[in-house]
């Protein structure tokens, strides 16, 4: 098998994934009588699964509290399904492509000031995805960065060059 075609076979595997986690969304929207639009895509090595439409605040709750809790679920709803551990990424209203973008810009500030102040800079607990959005940035900037502390109290650290 070429290299091309185990490519394919993830994607088809992915594409799987988020029909699957489309399917258990959709029902949880059936049973607590929200509406929205559900749409699937594969970006790099993860199936994204969103719910886009009005009044969606209270799947997304405290800081994505709900919308974390709610992506856990799904991803076991997958797991069940395929056997297999996904990776799967939910967003629900857009908050996570929002909070991304807040996260990369605060990565690059953190990054400027530490260049500036030459002293490593700790930031408040993040969950996975904020980090990483974090690491991404810090590193798009030329410095380094750490994740430190235990679950859910994990925080980056951003250190100088």
């Amino acid at each position: 098998m070429s290299q091309t075609d185990t490519t394919e076979v993830d994607v088809q595997a992915l594409e799987q994934e988020g029909e699957i986690a489309a399917d258990y969304i959709e029902g949880l929207l059936d049973i607590g009588d929200y509406d929205g639009d559900i749409d699937m895509d594969v970006e790099g090595e993860r199936a994204i699964v969103a719910v886009v439409g009005g009044s969606l605040d209270e799947l997304v709750g405290k800081r994505g509290e709900v919308l974390e809790a709610l992506q856990e679920l799904t991803r076991l709803a997958v797991h069940r399904q395929t056997g297999n551990r996904t990776r799967l990424m939910l967003d629900i209203g857009g908050y996570r492509e929002r909070r991304r973008a807040e996260l990369t810009k605060m990565g690059t500030d953190v990054a400027d000031e530490v260049k500036q102040g030459g002293k490593p800079k700790p930031l408040a607990p993040m969950t996975p995805f904020e980090r990483k959005v974090v690491h991404d940035a810090v590193a798009a900037a030329g410095l380094r960065s750490e994740s430190e502390g235990e679950e859910p109290e994990r925080y980056v650290v951003v250190y100088p060059a």
